[in-house]
This record gives C-alpha cells, sequence and structure tokens, in this order.
C-alpha cells in the first residue's frame, strides 16, 4: 500500500450557517490522504497503474462547489463520491480547513477531519 496526499488545495466557496457566508463565501483549505496500491504504478510509471489525483481534484472541487451548512456535511460527500469514483482506495481522509470563520474573536482556521 501507498499513501497520496494532496494538501492545502485552495477553493472559495459558500459554505456555513450564517445568512452573510452564502453570501460573502469564505477561503477554505482541503488536505487529503488516500491509501491505496502505488505497487504496480512504482514498476510500470504509468498513470493509467495509478490513482489521478488531477481526478481526485475534481472531485473535491465539484463538492466544494455545492453550498452547505456544515463542513462535516461536505466532507462526507468528498469521502462518498470518491470511493464510489474510485474503487481501488483502501482508505481515506479529508480534511476541510474554514479560514477566518466568523466567531467572536480572532482565529486563523477551523477545521473538520473525517477519514472512511
Amino acid at each position: 500500500m501507498g499513501l497520496i496526499q494532496m494538501e492545502n488545495m485552495e477553493f472559495y466557496s459558500y459554505h456555513g450557517c450564517y445568512r452573510e457566508e452564502n453570501i460573502v463565501g469564505n477561503r477554505f483549505l482541503v488536505d487529503m490522504e488516500i491509501e491505496t496500491d502505488l505497487q504496480r504504478a512504482s514498476q510500470t510509471d504509468m498513470i493509467e497503474d495509478t490513482l489521478n489525483y488531477q481526478y481526485v481534484y475534481d472531485i473535491v472541487s465539484r463538492q466544494m462547489a455545492v453550498k452547505s451548512n456544515l463542513l462535516e456535511h461536505v466532507a462526507k460527500r468528498i469521502l462518498d463520491a470518491l470511493f464510489a469514483a474510485l474503487p481501488g482506495i483502501a482508505n481515506a481522509k479529508v480534511k476541510i480547513s474554514k479560514m477566518t470563520p466568523p466567531v467572536r474573536g480572532r482565529m486563523e482556521k477551523v477545521s473538520v477531519t473525517l477519514q472512511r
């Protein structure tokens, strides 16, 4: 098994429980870890034998474009879509961070992580 990590994918999306968040939007960072068999790809050097991370990025991007109240919901949708599209995944973890969340005080980000 091997691990493919995609870090700090950046999106501007409209997730949040407050009306203003749905109008103004916010910056989000997404990190993915996908465990899959990379043995064949390490031998053949062919993209067909590995997990194409451009395809993973496209799946994440499509899910980030769908408005949701909760990051937990977005993370679950990303995992559902990945497992549906890519049967070779053994395990996956997604972390979604909302930058400068609307709280009373200073905070760089708030993050939610789900793993399956």
